[in-house]
Formats: C-alpha cells, sequence, structure tokens
C-alpha cells in the first residue's frame, strides 16, 4: 500500500532564552509547504508567577506573520500603532510588506498569575508582486472564524478556504490553515484541495491513512490524494499548505525577500534604526553579527 505521506520534518528545539520551541520549517532543502516558509511550536510551557516572555521591538520584511495559541496569551503591539492582546483561537495577522517593528510580550494579568503557554508562530511568504507592499496589521478574535464540528471534532479555519468554508482573514495567496480539535477516536478525511498540503500533530497523536504521526513531527502529504485523519487520543492537529511559493525566497534573521539587495537594505536601515519605532518602547534587539 502507498503511504499518503510524502516526507516527514520534525520539530527540532530551539532555544529562545525565554522558551524552548519546536522548529518545522525551514528544515534543510525543505524551505515551504505552501506559502508556509517558517512554523514554531511554543510550548506547551509553564511560567511561574513574575515570569513570561518579552520579546523587544524587531523588524520584518516581505512576509506576514501568524500567531495561533491554544493557551495563554500574547500582546503585540507595532510602528503601526496596533495594540493587540491574542488568546486562544483568535488569528494576529501582520503583514511586514516594505518593513515593520514589533514586540511580543506577556500580558500583565498572565505574568502576575502564573499561566500557560502553547500555540504555533508562522510565516507566510508574500508574493513578489506583494513584498514590498505596506504594512498592515489585523486581528480576527475566534468567533469571527468558521468553525466546522463534527462527531468528537471542531475545525477552525484560520486562513483561506477549507472544508467549504473561507476565513475573513485577508490572505495574498491560496492558502490552507485549520487547526483541529480531536477526541480519542474521532476521525474526518482532509481533501486534496491544494497542491501543497501537510498535518502537523502539537499534541496527542493520530494516524494518516492507518499510518502513525507522532507529536511534533510535521507530515508532508502526497499530491492530489484524500487521507483520513484519526485520533488516536485526544488530539491537536494543524492542517496547512496551499499554493508553492513564486519563487526562492532568502531567510537572513527576520527578514524574508526573493533579491538579497532587499536584506542588505533592511539590514542597514535596522543597525541605523530608520525602521518606524513602536511607540512609547525605546527598546530595541539589536542586528545579528552574523
Amino acid at each position: 500500500m502507498t503511504s499518503s505521506i510524502a516526507y516527514r520534518i520534525p520539530g527540532r528545539a530551539r532555544d529562545l532564552g525565554e522558551l524552548v520551541v519546536r522548529r518545522v520549517l525551514p528544515a534543510g532543502h525543505h524551505q515551504s509547504v505552501g506559502p508556509f516558509l517558517f512554523f514554531d511550536h511554543m510550548g506547551p510551557v509553564t511560567f511561574a508567577s513574575g515570569q513570561g516572555i518579552d520579546v523587544r521591538p524587531h523588524p520584518h520584511i516581505g512576509l506576514a506573520t501568524v500567531t495561533y495559541l491554544f493557551e495563554g496569551a500574547i500582546r503585540h503591539r507595532d510602528s503601526l500603532g496596533n495594540d493587540q492582546e491574542i488568546i486562544p483561537g483568535d488569528v494576529n495577522w501582520m503583514t511586514a510588506g516594505r518593513g515593520i517593528v514589533h514586540t511580543e510580550r506577556t500580558p500583565d494579568a498572565q505574568r502576575a498569575d502564573g499561566w500557560r503557554l502553547h500555540g504555533i508562530q508562522t510565516w507566510v511568504a508574500l508574493p513578489l508582486a506583494d513584498e514590498e507592499c505596506a504594512p498592515a496589521f489585523a486581528h480576527h478574535p475566534a468567533a469571527s472564524l468558521p468553525l466546522i464540528q463534527g462527531e468528537g471534532y471542531q475545525l477552525r479555519v484560520i486562513a483561506g478556504r477549507a472544508f467549504g468554508h473561507e476565513a475573513p482573514v485577508k490572505i495574498s495567496s491560496p492558502t490552507l490553515y485549520v487547526a483541529a480539535e480531536m477526541s480519542a477516536g474521532a476521525q474526518f478525511t482532509l481533501a486534496p484541495e491544494y497542491p501543497q498540503q501537510a498535518v502537523y500533530v502539537a499534541s496527542g497523536s493520530v494516524t494518516l491513512d492507518g499510518e502513525a504521526l507522532e507529536l511534533g513531527v510535521l507530515a508532508v502529504l502526497q499530491p492530489g490524494v484524500a487521507v483520513n485523519i484519526v485520533a488516536g487520543e485526544a488530539a491537536q492537529v494543524m492542517l496547512l499548505g496551499g499554493e508553492p511559493i513564486d519563487g526562492p525566497r532568502s531567510i537572513w534573521w527576520n527578514f524574508v525577500a526573493s533579491r538579497p539587495e532587499l536584506i542588505e537594505t533592511a539590514k542597514q536601515n535596522w543597525r541605523e534604526q530608520r525602521f518606524d519605532p513602536v511607540p512609547g518602547d525605546p527598546e530595541w534587539i539589536p542586528l545579528p553579527e552574523a
């Protein structure tokens, strides 16, 4: 029997100082799945009272950042003046375009009481025509996103179109991004709607057409094949993919670009503090040395 899984990408531990994440994309010669070219699985991690994350102001170009939480809360602030707390089920979609600066910090209420953080952060490549567009930010509360419910499962469409429903999030290319919550024994079928599709297990375990997929592993699927996903235990699963990126991208630090000169310009602009600042926040993360 032919496997429905083309290849697997296990998450690799990356110490970010305040927490350790599983970094799934990019991975070697596997740069992207659909428009997704960066995928970090945060937690689950428990912070004691008084502890939290404090990601100081830092820049991005050429991409959209997407934050989705299962547990906890993060306060986003950016150089456009946005100040938004994200909680489980919501979507924060930040389009960097030609350049934006933002921070990610633990809200005071969470920090005071002790808390758990669990979620996914991704970068989506912007099409060539949009990589130098004006920066933008959009917040979509959970109640605004399509929720498909079945026997023992629910599917929240984070971005793009899936299972006959479309999220209100403005996207730049055909995108599959869905969060699935499954109880033990629940199952559903992922149709081959996009050229590139993948399944990631954020908690628990599932089988794909009877083949086991473990926690922390991204299964990139064979194209054109419908896949039956069954939870062996309670599981949180991400479905992602879409149309392939329209050409290779270079990634350096927080910068993504189709041309090296765009990254070099961004480096110089950040080094000389030419990016717009986050209002009221004088801190900043220095440019890496290498």
